[in-house]
């Protein structure tokens, strides 16, 4: 269900502060870009609008935001001349929404949909007015004050750089989200602003004075610092990571999963595990991962766009890159690597193999020092493994090529052609012993004569 709700994300700061090339917005947090973040807190209470105020520069931006399916859209701030300015910019892509809009802003990863909803349920539940967020804050910072009336209402919000001593001292400090009761009264209040301020910029802050000079009611509502911290710096996006981690390993145990060592467990934003879940400590999930119930993934594993199937064990030391499909009670084991493989129900790759652009069978064995030669220089070939089949140790299997069931593959062969069913394939080069061939060899090399 739509609710008649617009909501404006400001993302067309340059970020100087990060030191890098890529727009701040893109910067990730656990996988996903901050401007996705808020994009998805966004979108999660189904607003009529989701408006992306970029810069002329930020091309990358508004490609990335294109792929968002559903109301979400960008515009252009033409010159960086203040938030009150990017609103403007906003809210011209929003010449036909009469509704209540909200205010958020594309570096400030951790926001949840329920921190959008407390700041717009804050808004007067009849006629027109303004809501905004803020927190406690003490000791020196550079957030906004928020000024409140006795009685609680918001006055007005003064910029650091602005403030007096008293004002300094206030600990009710704005977080930048604000809501407006509708898209017309933020317009005619941001018409109205002008650059009489330290920066020279158009404050929306100060569309809070303006509505009491209107005698418009303007409401604070609270949340905590932590949720609501903004990202300028790389030291301050390694606190959000370290903020987003915790919170999906709370959530990961809470939905019943087992972190051996939790600090040590590193999660994507879409990582799901299912039921009775081990997870051993210093494992690194990527982007796309899911996990069964039931599935032991031991310590110092890698993964990524992966699956893993109900009671399937993991590791130690293993890799899973992306395409690994680990079909239910199937082993990979230490230094094993899977990438882009269907591994099927009961196989076992227990030790130092890799497997790529493959399938293993049921129940097969796959034994020690394995590979699959998947690659020629210039294509990819696919190696097809049967059911039931046995792999000596030290077997490299020369793609494309078919082991069918019940086959066994002497150690040490090379497989450059396709097995039968309950075949015996073995490949070994001729054996030859030199006797005294060594001490010859040796002798030959460090330059020793006759």
């Amino acid at each position: 269900m739509t609710n008649p709700m617009a909501i404006i994300i400001l993302a067309a700061g340059e970020g100087t502060r990060m030191r890098s090339t890529l727009p701040k917005v893109l910067h990730p947090v656990c996988g996903k870009s901050m401007i996705g973040h808020a994009i998805d807190a966004a979108r999660a209470l189904s607003p009529a609008n989701i408006m992306v105020v970029t810069s002329p520069a930020q091309e990358s931006v508004r490609e990335y935001v294109a792929g968002f399916d559903g109301h979400v859209t960008t515009c252009i701030q033409k010159k960086p001349q203040g938030t009150g300015d990017a609103v403007r910019a906003g809210l011209e892509g929003l010449a036909d929404f009469g509704g209540p809009v909200v205010i958020a802003y594309g570096d400030m990863p951790l926001i949840t949909p329920a921190v959008l909803k407390a700041v717009f349920d804050a808004l007067p539940k009849s006629g027109d007015g303004l809501s905004v967020l803020g927190f406690q804050v003490t000791g020196d910072h550079a957030y906004g004050r928020l000024v409140q009336e006795p009685d609680g209402a918001l006055a007005r919000i003064v910029e650091a750089r602005d403030a007096s001593e008293y004002e300094r001292a206030i600990t009710l400090c704005n977080s930048g989200l604000m809501a407006a009761s509708s898209a017309a009264l933020l317009s005619q209040s941001v018409a109205r602003l002008d650059t009489d301020n330290a920066k020279g910029e158009y404050y929306l802050t100060d569309v809070i004075g303006l509505a009491r000079t209107d005698n418009l009611p303007c409401a604070v509502a609270i949340g905590d610092g932590e949720t609501l911290m903004g990202v300028n710096s790389r030291a301050e996006l390694a606190v959000a990571e370290r903020v987003m981690q915790t919170r999906l390993r709370t959530q990961a145990m809470d939905k019943g999963a087992t972190l051996i060592d939790p600090s040590t467990v590193w999660f994507s934003h879409d990582t799901m595990l299912g039921r009775d879940v081990v997870v051993g400590p210093n494992v690194w999930f990527g982007p796309n991962v899911v996990i069964a119930d039931n599935v032991e993934i031991r310590p110092n594993c890698h993964i990524e766009g992966a699956s893993v199937g109900e009671g399937a064990i993991i590791g130690p030391f293993a890799r899973l890159r992306p395409g690994a499909d680990v079909r239910e009670n199937a082993h990979i084991g230490n230094f094993v690597e899977i990438k882009a493989a269907l591994i099927e129900p009961g196989a076992k790759i227990n030790h130092l193999s890799y497997i790529g652009d493959a399938r293993v069978g049921a129940d097969t064995n796959i034994g020690a020092g394995t590979i699959t030669c998947n690659y020629d220089g210039y294509n990819k070939f696919k190696t097809d493994i049967g059911a039931g089949v046995f792999v000596g140790s030290n077997t490299a299997m020369v793609a494309p090529v078919v082991v069918h069931d019940g086959a066994v593959i002497g150690a040490g062969s090379v497989v450059t052609s396709d097995v039968p069913k309950d075949a015996l394939y073995v490949s070994r080069g001729d054996e030859k012993i030199k006797p005294g061939g060594g001490a010859i060899y040796r002798d030959k090399k460090s330059g020793k004569k006759d």
